[in-house]
């Protein structure tokens, strides 16, 4: 029996400065921190491939996550993406990911991450307004998201996503279709466009708290969402995924994994993972990550073996998020499993859910409330 593939994702701490809404782990990019933990996790790559991969289990994504990957030189992503080669095996077609801040990459650095075997460039546009990327703290300017598009172009990628955020403080429908033309004229394989949402503990919530900035509005926020599927489906664009849309063929291996309930191993600190019916996530403090590495020990804080119910728990939420959705016995069994089959036949009676040749998915007017459905099945 062939093994199931797996992928790896790396989480890169650093960032030059922490945008307004972000709530991920980072620290501000040092050069001398940047170097230690380049080799903290060609370390944990090593000592990860020996305790946890089977031998021989092929890797069909890799992907570079943050923070922002592209902070590190290329030619420390480049000896990351070596080591990796050194101790996993990785699939003829695997798909590598780098995510880039678009200022942090220059047409040199692109052609380099090419040869070195990167297939996929992910930019975090957020907004080709520049008054947007003001209002939410974001550095840089729209011009630098165009360049570094036509860079990668011309380095040779031919896959390329932009990360945009919607519902942003004071941004109207027309600027969000706006947005989303600018885009288009740059003819991405890939886009994932994100509702904002307020996270605990950010500047933003602070912003909005003080009333020095609006609270995102739902309803414009669906206006929004209902827009973006207008406009990117006119133009080609298959919608996957409640947040994702791609190019026939350029669905995002590595997101699909998470998804589908797929097996991944997450690598740097915070970063997380699943396999073999296990949760694990690292320590999400870079100084803890360095010292555990520094002794040969993995930086793992915390360890949880799902039961069967609880894996057939995530295949649910997660899949529902899937446009495809997922078989509906899996629905109605974890509805089973949980008592939540009152919730489900409602939800159905709502037509949030529908069912429709023996598969369950959320509806266009379901994939407006997911999180609230996921909630109240989780």
């Amino acid at each position: 029996m062939t093994p199931p593939p797996l992928g790896l994702y790396l989480h890169i701490p650093f960032c030059l400065q922490r945008c307004d809404f972000c709530a991920f782990y980072l620290e501000i990019y040092r050069e001398g921190r940047a170097e230690a933990f380049v080799r903290s996790l060609i370390h944990e790559i090593g000592l990860s491939a020996h305790q946890h991969v089977a031998s021989g289990r092929p890797i069909q994504s890799v992907y570079f996550g943050g923070g922002t990957p592209t902070v590190l030189a290329a030619t420390q992503l480049i000896a990351i993406l070596s080591e990796i080669r050194t101790h996993f095996a990785l699939a003829s077609d695997c798909e590598i990911t780098v995510e880039a801040h678009p200022s942090t990459i220059s047409e040199q650095d692109l052609v380099q991450l090419l040869q070195a075997g990167v297939t996929r460039m992910s930019f975090g546009a957020e907004s080709m307004e520049d008054g947007d990327l003001t209002r939410i703290g974001r550095p840089g300017a729209v011009h630098e998201t165009v360049v570094a598009v036509s860079q990668a172009r011309a380095a040779g990628f031919t896959n390329i996503n932009l990360d945009l955020m919607y519902g942003l403080p004071s941004q109207s429908l027309e600027s969000w279709q706006r947005t989303l033309a600018h885009c288009l004229t740059l003819e991405p394989t890939h886009l994932s466009c994100y509702a904002l949402t307020v996270e605990e503990d950010t500047k933003l919530a602070s912003n909005i708290q003080r009333q020095r900035s609006p609270a995102p509005d739902e309803s414009l926020q669906i206006e929004m969402g209902e827009a973006a599927q207008r406009m990117l489906g006119d133009a080609g664009y298959e919608r996957y995924e409640v947040s994702n849309y791609a190019k026939q063929g350029y669905a995002c291996r590595h997101n699909l994994l998470y998804w589908t309930n797929g097996e991944y191993l997450g690598l740097g600190p915070s970063a997380q993972s699943y396999l073999d019916g296990i949760r694990f996530g690292n320590v999400a403090d870079l100084e803890a990550y360095d010292t555990s590495l520094a002794a040969s020990h993995l930086p793992i804080e915390d360890r949880t073996r799902l039961s069967e119910k609880e894996q057939l728990r995530d295949a649910v939420i997660f899949g529902l998020r899937l446009i495809r959705g997922i078989p509906s016995h899996y629905l109605h069994q974890h509805a089973a499993n949980y008592g939540y089959t009152a919730i489900t036949l409602q939800l159905l009676a709502q037509q949030l859910i529908e069912e429709v040749g023996g598969r369950s998915r959320l509806s266009t007017r379901g994939r407006l409330q997911a999180d609230t459905i996921a909630g109240q099945l989780y």
